[in-house]
């Protein structure tokens, strides 16, 4: 049987993938709806159909992206015995993470830098997502004051604050060209802050 004149189908992860690189690349503001159909390499109706709006398949591109390229990060967090190992493996996890993501960078850091007022629901998606990696990182700093590694009275959420800064540094600079022992190099004066928590 024929199958001419049958709409061609297309790897729907792939192309999530390909729009991926554009939003990490470009930012939300300066990926097209043009660049992103081109990069899925299918006709608008299909790329409408498959994925609605710009919006929505920017949200559907940092789920994928947190469920993929970021997951180490959380995962490393998470696993280690020690709050300073866990710090530790989380920081080296988000160098590779911000070197694998090269020339774009972190897309949670860089994905919407300078908003416009109409895109204000992509930045809160994004800034809702930096938000929960901050809670991860409480919550275990919280764990680790439960455990006497840091003073009763420790500000958990400075903490926080503090490392996911320095995680967000960490991909700025590998955008701009850091080598990975430059970025290595600011974990030791980073797990330094913790004196200040003991």
């Amino acid at each position: 049987m024929s199958t001419r004149g049958r709409p061609r189908k297309f790897d729907r992860l792939q192309a999530l993938e390909k729009i991926l690189i554009q939003f990490r690349e470009k930012g939300y503001e300066g990926a097209t709806l043009v660049d992103l159909i081109t990069a899925a390499g299918i006709a608008p109706p299909s790329f409408y159909a498959a994925f609605g709006s710009k919006q929505a398949v920017f949200c559907e591109a940092v789920d994928h992206y947190i469920a993929t390229t970021a997951a180490p990060v959380i995962a490393a967090l998470q696993q280690e015995t020690t709050l300073h190992q866990a710090l530790s493996g989380m920081l080296q996890q988000s160098i590779e993470v911000a070197l694998s993501c090269q020339p774009g960078g972190c897309l949670l850091i860089v994905g919407v830098v300078n908003c416009l007022p109409e895109n204000q629901q992509a930045r809160e998606y994004l800034k809702s997502m930096r938000a929960l990696t901050r809670r991860f990182i409480r919550e275990r700093a919280e764990l680790a004051r439960e455990q006497g590694e840091i003073r009763s009275e420790a500000d958990c959420g400075l903490l926080a604050d503090y490392f996911h800064g320095v995680m967000q540094m960490i991909s700025l600079q590998a955008r701009e060209g850091a080598t990975r022992n430059e970025l290595l190099a600011l974990i030791a004066p980073a797990l330094q802050s913790l004196s200040f928590f003991q």
